[in-house]
């Protein structure tokens, strides 16, 4: 602290010319020798200096007095204080949003949790649904307090002949797949992963692909939601079906989603065709393409003419496919293991490039350590793309299994991701308007030179009646694009992750240029809330043009009026103006 002061009382290097010749008298009474006095003026003025400067030395030595023993003590680096026990941290996979609470509550059945909710209700506090916590937004998360329903986890009920299943909302994905197995159903279809419990699959309008078939939020027949204010309440297309609808993708505002009836398929085994092609040949290819596949997905992979074609379809739609790959998976991984041990020699030792672990790795652990090298740098991110580019075309090939193994993805690691939506066409008119989105934002790329990792994914969906869809829509035959960017966070240093993170949201921020065109908007899992006011106001205005904010936010108020299962992300994505109480 006597540091400090001084060098208040001091010009710093580099000061202005004004701030030095404020402090001249003091520097030269300080610094300089005496000279002869001429007056008793001066005697006065240069002692008034000296008393000055004892004063604050005095001052300072009294306010902050150092120990008897603190010549002999070392320097001691600051330690953070260690979390309460009570204290959960809680995370998004990728851990990009995180929140610390000393509420999270984990019921194990229906009345604990409508108990758990009425008692929040009476008290007025927060208790937000937590789901698996997956969302790449952390749109379940809150400090203020949460509910898990992991301990929920039971099938209730199989109905082979109705090919219906009612679950506990706390099931998994996966689990809930193994249970049908034995029955001869399975899913309509699947996201990229199997981790996410149904409550949460659901409540936020998650999809699979293909050009017939609807985001997951259509396969639910009824639904019980445990509501703050009116407790428990069965919805269905009979019972209530205006909430029922709202309800199906709502976000977890509502109400917590206790158990779910779906409806099933039989279980059934599906041809994967994995092809390379390019821009030309796609747009050449796309309507009989979207339309003749049950299945179809587009990897995009930028710096490169490479998409990468994935195609499923039940095996009668084929004639006996070569179901191996004309490379073997060794020799396809051969050119991104020799990059990495090239980069290696660049970027570390000629040591490391040797190791031997490097040949057990997988393709996207091999991106993961291949980016983690220099993840900002475009023409390292782009050498990486050409490899994966190289990969896809010794992938190419046939492989048979049944759908929830087939449909599954590999998104590789910790990553930043946004992924929006749009309307484009019919199957039997598409207006091709989802090939030109692409174009535009690959295009954008290379203008703006972002170090855009591979892929970018599109997929299809049918509509969905869910108002709160963003694949709502009253068209039957309506199709819908989802497009998702991504940067991995392949690093678990702070200060790479941040700036990764600000380089994710400026690349974002160009796709986002293109969203008003094509009435594209984010999936409501991957959506990001603006810290900046106004862009925050473009948004809400936004979301209204779309959503039916109204109605949501009305029965968000007859169902929870204290905003119990709200959190900070949904308050600002849809404000609720509090009724003005007139005095009586």
């Amino acid at each position: 602290m006597r540091h400090l002061l001084l060098s208040r009382l001091l010009p710093r290097r580099g000061s202005s010319s004004s701030h030095a010749a404020h402090h001249l008298p003091l520097l030269r009474a300080l610094s300089s020798a005496p000279s002869p006095v001429s007056s008793d003026a001066d005697l006065r003025r240069y002692a008034g200096y000296a008393l000055l400067l004892l004063g604050c030395g005095a001052a300072t030595y009294y306010s902050f007095p150092f120990p008897a023993d603190a010549l002999h003590k070392k320097a001691v680096p600051f330690k953070y204080a260690p979390l309460p026990e009570d204290l959960h941290a809680v995370s998004n996979w990728s851990a990009t949003h995180e929140v610390h609470t000393r509420v999270l509550l984990q019921p194990d059945s229906l009345p604990a949790l409508e108990d758990a909710l009425a008692t929040a209700h009476r008290e007025r506090r927060k208790l937000r649904p937590l789901g698996s916590g997956l969302s790449p937004n952390g749109i379940g998360l809150s400090r203020a307090g949460m509910v898990s329903l992991a301990l929920m986890d039971k099938v209730l009920d199989i109905d082979v002949k109705k090919k219906t299943v009612t679950v506990q909302a706390g099931i998994r994905v996966a689990e809930l797949v193994d249970a049908l197995r034995e029955h001869g159903l399975t899913l309509q279809n699947f996201a990229s992963i199997r981790e996410q419990q149904v409550g949460g699959f659901i409540q936020v309008g998650a999809h699979g692909t293909g050009a017939r078939l609807p985001p997951v939020d259509e396969q639910v027949i009824s639904m019980k939601l445990v509501t703050p204010a009116k407790g428990t309440i069965e919805l269905s297309k009979e019972k209530d079906p205006e909430l029922f609808y709202l309800a199906r993708c709502g976000l977890g505002g509502l109400g917590a989603v206790a158990e779910v009836t779906l409806q099933c398929v039989e279980r059934h085994q599906l041809v994967e065709h994995t092809f390379v092609s390019n821009a030309d040949e796609v747009r050449k290819n796309h309507k009989k393409w979207l339309s003749e596949n049950k299945h179809i997905k587009y990897l995009w992979i930028p710096y490169t003419d490479t998409v990468v074609v994935v195609q499923c379809n039940p095996p009668s739609k084929w004639r006996t496919p070569k179901l191996t790959s004309k490379y073997g998976k060794d020799e396809a991984l051969q050119h991104v293991r020799n990059l990495y041990r090239e980069s290696l020699k660049r970027y570390r030792t000629e040591t490391e490039s040797n190791d031997p672990e490097i040949d057990t790795l997988s393709f996207t652990e091999l991106r993961d350590k291949l980016l983690a090298l220099d993840p900002l740098d475009k023409d390292h991110v782009m050498k990486v793309n050409k490899a994966e580019a190289e990969y896809w075309k010794k992938s190419e090939g046939y492989r048979m299994g049944w759908s929830d193994e087939i449909l599954g993805f590999d998104c590789g690691g910790q990553q930043w991701v946004s992924e929006n939506c749009f309307p484009t066409g019919t199957v039997a008119k598409p207006s091709m308007k989802d090939l030109d989105y692409i174009e535009k934002l690959l295009q954008l790329i290379e203008k703006e030179d972002i170090p855009a990792p591979a892929p970018i994914e599109q997929r299809w969906t049918a509509h969905s009646k869910s108002p709160m869809s963003p694949a709502s829509s009253s068209g039957e035959d309506d199709v819908f694009s989802w497009v998702g960017i991504i940067m991995y966070l392949p690093t678990s240093d702070a200060r790479q992750r941040k700036e990764i993170t600000e380089e994710f949201f400026n690349y974002r921020s160009l796709a986002q240029s293109l969203w008003d065109d094509y009435s594209a908007y984010e999936h409501w899992a991957k959506i990001e809330v603006p810290k900046d006011k106004d862009e925050l106001a473009e948004l809400q205005a936004r979301l209204r043009k779309r959503f039916p904010v109204d109605a949501y936010n009305k029965a968000r108020m007859e169902l929870d009026p204290n905003k119990v299962l709200s959190n900070a992300k949904l308050e600002k994505l849809f404000p609720v103006l509090e009724p003005v109480h007139q005095a009586k």
